[in-house]
């Protein structure tokens, strides 16, 4: 195994440890911006995508760690569980109960 590139990977994670999601958000962010600026389109419904993109995982690694039990995930995310409900049929995510 080549020295270096293991040292850059656990340099990769030992970054990826200490920076928030904010800032790996703006980051990712700001390069899509400057796509976008570069190939002069306009982008709709940007606000829409980025928190699907995040709220979409979010609820399913939430679900994960609760076995499914949408009661307790609801009350980790701090929301109704009516709502949860209403992302995860919005979102198409597959529950599943492990018992």
């Amino acid at each position: 195994m080549n020295p270096t590139a293991n040292s850059s990977d656990n340099l990769l994670v030992a970054n990826l440890q200490t920076v928030s999601l904010e800032k790996l958000v703006r980051s990712k962010l700001e390069v899509l911006f400057q796509q976008q600026q570069e190939a002069q389109v306009e982008l709709d419904g940007l606000h829409k995508i980025v928190l699907e993109q995040v709220e979409k995982p979010l609820i399913e690694l939430a679900l994960r760690v609760y076995n499914g039990n949408q009661v307790k995930t609801a009350r980790m995310l701090g929301i109704n569980r009516n709502t949860l409900k209403k992302k995860i049929d919005s979102y198409k995510i597959r529950v599943r109960n492990k018992n």
